[in-house]
């Protein structure tokens, strides 16, 4: 009775609905089947699923396998392990007690810890705009030749698109990030069958080798860590878990979606670890031999179409698939980057702006770095790979920030309930992972400022 108790004052503490405009807007089934259920379920992981797959896990994948082979292949699916369940968490805390992280946060904290929450968050979604804005301007001079800096300030234009597709409704946008990802996929997939990778040593590469702890190699085992589980997809999970239409006081209602939120959610991830796990096996394929070379798109966009390189298989055609996808994996991050702003500012201070509004003013503060860096180092690409790293790196920052809430809060029987509890394992392991990613996350940024302080000296 105490835990109910204490749950209800946990949900009265909202201050209104997560995105208010389409939560429970979604429509499910009542008594359909498994596969009708999980098709009017699916959606909201394709959503997080993106930020798995955007330009800043690129490089960190392709880049291993092209330095390693396939030693970091283990390394890309424990993170999309570790995803899954913290994924999972942020959903059912949505399902179940009707507020989002930031929300559930600020309902435990004071007005000053809830702003600076709010500025953390805010400046890593920034962050990840960021390696949005890069992809997109690189990807269009890939394709078009069309100037970085002139790149740059083209990506401002996706505000519109944005408002176009929350016209169209939720459920069209889910269907159109759906898609992107399906191109992402059945390109890596074509790229993949032509480079020949080899299957026993592939195979070998999904077990865990003492090799990785070596620094080199430790070094970008973190980076592929540390690019794959981000603070904003937490709090986009937790929001857009509540966009289908149930009742919260129907325990086995709940009991229902989170069941279903969590299928969806492990299906699209597995989509995500596969395209991560083939960005790996592309670079090992392919480029083995050849890591040193390839520390940018554009240096795997042309390695693409080099026969010294890519032997074999290279084609200008391969090239342009390769830069089609990176496009489509920056306009995909961008919804969702909106999106978990929006869920942010609303839950952590109270506040809300028109989503246009909103939208252009975290693009023009991305774009300034980007636009700064290409004009002051003439517009190189590497420059902005450059950026994009140390963008990457400021997420590792805010990781525990979420993480560690998070977990608390899901692992509470007074917040969850008896019936929604973490299973014991699922918070050993998630404490486990909470902990472990912030040391290694930690440690990576001591690699990073040891090799600026190199650099300089």
């Amino acid at each position: 009775m105490a835990e109910e108790k204490g749950k209800t004052k946990f949900l009265a503490t909202a201050n209104g609905a997560s995105l208010e405009e389409v939560n429970g807007t979604v429509e499910v089934p009542k008594n359909a089947g498994f596969w009708r259920t999980l098709w009017a379920f699916s959606g909201p992981g394709a959503l997080v699923a993106v930020g798995y797959m955007d330009p800043g896990n690129w490089i960190t994948s392709i880049v291993g396998g092209a330095q390693y082979r396939y030693l970091l292949l283990s390394v890309v699916v424990i993170s999309g392990v570790i995803a899954m369940i913290m994924q999972y968490m942020a959903a059912k805390l949505g399902v179940v007690t009707r507020l989002d992280l930031a929300q559930a946060i600020r309902a435990h904290t004071n007005k000053p810890v809830g702003y600076a929450l709010w500025i953390m968050t805010e400046l890593a979604i920034m962050a990840t705009d960021i390696a949005e804005v890069i992809g997109g301007a690189i990807a269009l001079q890939l394709l078009f030749g069309i100037p970085l800096t002139v790149g740059v300030m083209l990506t401002i234009l996706d505000v519109f698109l944005l408002l176009f597709l929350t016209k169209l409704g939720f459920r069209k946008i889910e269907a159109i990030v759906v898609t992107l990802i399906f191109g992402i996929l059945v390109i890596f997939l074509y790229l993949v069958a032509l480079s020949k990778p080899n299957i026993a040593a592939m195979m070998a590469g999904l077990i865990p080798h003492a090799q990785i702890l070596h620094h080199a190699q430790l070094t970008l085992a973190l980076g592929i860590i540390g690019a794959t589980v981000m603070p904003h997809n937490l709090y986009l999970h937790s929001s857009i878990a509540q966009t289908r239409a149930y009742d919260p006081t129907d325990k086995e209602e709940v009991k229902k979606v989170v069941r279903f939120t969590t299928w969806d959610s492990n299906i699209q991830l597995i989509g995500a670890t596969v395209v991560n796990s083939l960005l790996l096996i592309l670079g090992a394929a392919l480029f083995f031999g050849h890591g040193d070379q390839l520390q940018a798109f554009g240096d795997l966009y042309h390695a693409l179409s080099d026969n010294s390189i890519a032997k074999g298989i290279a084609s200008p055609v391969l090239s342009t698939l390769f830069a089609v996808a990176l496009l489509a994996s920056g306009q995909n991050a961008t919804i969702t980057g909106t999106l978990t702003g929006q869920i942010i500012m609303e839950g952590f201070i109270h506040l809300h702006v028109p989503l246009w509004a909103r939208r252009l003013i975290t693009r023009i503060i991305a774009v300034i770095p980007v636009l700064i860096a290409a004009i002051v180092w003439g517009g190189t690409e590497g420059a902005l790979d450059n950026l994009l790293v140390y963008s990457q790196v400021f997420l590792s920052v805010a990781l525990p920030f979420t993480m560690i809430p998070l977990t608390w809060f899901t692992a509470s029987k007074k917040h969850m309930g008896a019936d929604f509890v973490n299973p014991i394992w699922v918070s050993v392991v998630a404490w486990t992972a909470s902990i472990g990613l912030t040391v290694l996350n930690i440690q990576l940024i001591v690699n990073i400022v040891k090799e600026l302080v190199n650099k300089i000296s």
